[in-house]
Parts: structure tokens; sequence; C-alpha cells
């Protein structure tokens, strides 16, 4: 029979190994693989062992917590067989100081002091445990993944292949942490968030939906698509055949303006479709993620999002993906307040283009009670007088005032505000469409199609 002196020592031994596997355990975890591979740039002793394991990271670190775990197991047990054999009577006492004892081991012994460590020197004790790590996987591999399959078994729901003791979760917390600990400040661990929500992000929920695109039809002239360009604000405008469905390409503005440069004649007899370029399309279901990779490797910017149907959803850039990252993108001709109704000193009013239509009514005392359902804002307005998605330069006739879009606010170039004019007695009638968005107060060669937002 082993005396109590040994079984103490056993206890301790194995005590003293899940700590090395708990530290282990949050090393391996914490390390980067930027960082390991610059220690093998550097020549580092130990990289080259590190680098497969921060390359298959859970394989390593679940066989590094299957040791600690048995390691505890086993102290536990031997533990409380000292303490019955020591407190035999009566019965729960000896159990009940191993208990405690097992507690305070597992708390502070185990709990803080070893992942202190292992976090504070992640890289020493990653570089030191590397090659131990690779026996342990090596021996305890198979038990591994047996149990992680058992595990995945009994658990309802899809489980995790690799079990989920290295998963996104366990990062999260740990950026929580680091903003708690004010390693990190508040709008960095905003945006880590954003990476990891955005494999779970689809394309339809960030594209610009198909009733905000502005697209031109193949056979305009290139001064349309250029004034087009000019006042909307876009770079990159669809290319449509007969209808909004049937998008046959994206023209670009430095296309046409180094077609326009170069050919002067070309404006006015060359059509769009003769230098546009080819579209991408791509489903609405496309994760965000892998969508913005194939982007990148494709060197596109713009792509159309198609529904299940094959319709036009709407349109999506690379801008809008990052903008789930970090945040909206102004440029320096975004407006970054606009009041909810100003005079001019011209006595012309400017109004914000969301203001709501009941306050705009009341402001100018008109009766907009015939409306159609769902018009809320001014902007909505032009675009239910209008049928189009209104651009700066569009404009409409109510009730003798005279509406002009205005101020293109934020990156998708909306419409910021609208300019509120008397119209004189003798000027047109009242109510009536003052004509497109894109051929207001402009020649047939300067008109565009307003039907392309993108």
């Amino acid at each position: 029979m082993i005396s109590d002196l040994w079984l103490a020592i056993i206890a301790v031994a194995l005590i003293v190994f899940a700590m090395l596997m708990v530290g282990l355990e949050q090393a391996l975890t914490r390390v980067s693989k930027a960082r390991v591979t610059e220690m093998q740039e550097n020549g580092i002793r130990g990289a080259d062992k590190l680098a497969p394991i921060v390359a298959d990271r859970a394989r390593y670190v679940n066989a590094v917590l299957l040791a600690r775990l048995a390691a505890e197991a086993f102290a536990t047990v031997t533990v409380t067989v000292a303490c019955v054999r020591q407190f035999p009577d009566p019965m729960w006492l000896g159990p009940t100081i191993a208990g405690v004892i097992m507690l305070f081991v597992a708390f502070v012994v185990l709990g803080v002091a070893p992942r202190t460590l292992g976090q504070q020197h992640a890289q020493s004790v990653a570089l030191s445990g590397a090659g131990f790590a690779k026996l342990l996987s090596a021996v305890f591999g198979p038990l591994v993944s047996l149990l992680i399959l058992i595990g995945n078994a009994v658990t309802p729901g899809k489980g995790y292949r690799e079990g989920p003791f290295a998963t996104q979760a366990e990062l999260r917390e740990l950026v929580d942490l680091a903003e708690a600990d004010s390693v990190i400040e508040a709008d960095e661990r905003e945006m880590i968030h954003s990476v990891f929500e955005l494999g779970e992000t689809l394309a339809r929920e960030v594209m610009v939906p198909r009733t905000e695109m502005v697209w031109i039809e193949r056979d305009k002239r290139l001064r349309q698509a250029l004034s087009l360009a000019l006042r909307s604000g876009f770079s990159r405008i669809p290319v449509i055949g007969e209808n909004l469905d049937d998008v046959v390409g994206i023209v670009y503005l430095k296309d046409l303006a180094r077609r326009s440069f170069e050919h002067r004649d070309a404006e006015h007899t060359e059509r769009v479709e003769r230098i546009m370029r080819p579209v991408t399309f791509v489903p609405d279901s496309k994760p965000a993620d892998e969508l913005m990779r194939e982007m990148q490797a494709s060197r596109i910017h713009a792509a159309i999002v198609i529904d299940e149907y094959g319709g036009t959803a709407g349109l999506i850039t690379i801008e809008d993906i990052l903008e789930e990252i970090v945040g909206e993108i102004a440029d320096e001709y975004d407006f970054s307040e606009i009041p909810e109704s100003e005079r001019l000193p011209d006595g012309s009013w400017r109004v914000s283009a969301r203001m709501q239509l009941d306050d705009f009514a009341e402001l100018f005392d008109l009766d907009l009670s015939e409306e159609k359902e769902g018009v809320d804002t001014v902007v909505g307005l032009l675009a239910n007088r209008l049928g189009v998605v209104p651009i700066p330069g569009s404009s409409i006739e109510v009730q003798g005032y005279q509406l002009v879009a205005e101020l293109a606010a934020g990156r998708r170039n909306r419409v910021g505000a609208v300019l509120v004019q008397v119209i004189p007695a003798e000027a047109g009638v009242e109510g009536a469409l003052k004509g497109g968005p894109h051929d207001n107060k402009a020649s047939s060669d300067d008109a565009g199609s307003q039907k392309d937002e993108g």
C-alpha cells in the first residue's frame, strides 16, 4: 500500500504538472501567427517548432487541455484518499477536507497563477513548451478526437469539429477583457467584434438596395453618363438593358473622363455600352467576408447582388463591406450637419431631406394628405413624384413651390437637403412635374438616366 507521504508527493507532482499545462494552454492560445513568423525570420530558437502549432492551434490546445484535466482529476483522487486515511471518522470529514483543499488549489494555484504567467510571458512559455505540446498531441490526439466526437453526439444541435475550447467566443471574451484592462480602446474593441461578425453578415444586409440604385441605359451618350456621374457623385454606375433586372455592365467615371478627353466628339456620338466594363454578379446570401476576399482577389470594387429568382436585389461595393468594420466613411464633400430647416438670405428655404412630411406641410402651409401612403419624408415626396431616386438637381413643383434636391450627404451620396423656392405666378402649373432628375434645367445632351444609383 502506498504511504501517505507518497500520496502527498504524487498529488503535488500532479498539481505542478497541471499548473504547467494551464500556463502552456494560455500561452498557446495567446501567441499570434504574425509574432511566430517574425520570430522565425529572426532565427529565434524553437520558433520552427511553434509555427505548425499556431497553424493548427485547436488540435494542440485540446491535447494540452486533456493532459491538464487528467492531472487535476488524479490529483483530486490522490488527495481524497490521503485525507480519508488521516480522518477516517466521521466518514464525511476526509472527503470534505479534500474538497476544500482542491477547491483552493483549483482556484488559486491552477486558476490564477499559471494563467497569469502564461498570458504575461506567452512567447517564452510557448517556445519552451512547443515540443511537449507536439508530444501530447501525438499521444492523446486520437483520444481527444474520440472524446470530442462523443461530446458532440450527446450535445443538442451542431457541435464543433475541433471542440469548443479554442473558439471565437473565447477570443471575444479576451477582447472584452483587454478593453476592461485598458489595453485597447472601446472603438478598437468594437472594430474587432465587427470583424468576427462579418463572417455572419450576408451581402443583402450591407448592399445598396435596388430602390436606391442609380443606373443608366446602355444606349445613352457618354455626355449623359458623365453628367449623371458628376451630379450623383458616383464613380461607378450600373448599365442596364431592357430593365433593372437586365444589368449588362458597369461604366466608370475614369473611363468616361479618359474617353471624353482623348476624343472630344465621343461625348455626343458614342454610347455608354461602348466603354462599359463587365459586371460581376453575386448571390444575396453570400457571406460578406468571403465576398470581400473574392473582390480583392479579382480587383473589382462593385458587384450586382441578385436574389434567389435571379432579379437585381442591389449593388455592393468593397466600401460597403469595410463600413461594417470601421463605421461610416465620410470624405471632404460630406456635410456633417444639416439643420432641420433654415431660411436663406434670398427668401428661399433649405430643409433636411429627412424632414417629416407633416412638419414640412405645416411649415409651408401645404395640403399633402393625398400623397401616396408610405411617403413620410421630403426626399420620399421627391422620389414618389419623380418615380426614381432623387439626386442633386432633381426638381419638382408642389402647390406653388419648387423643390430642388441638393447637398449629397454620406458616402452613398444620398440627398441631404432640399431647396424650397416660391414659383412666380406666371411660371409653370401648380403641382406639375418639373422634369426628371437628369434633365432639370439642362439641354438634352446633358440629360442622363435617373435610375442608376450604385
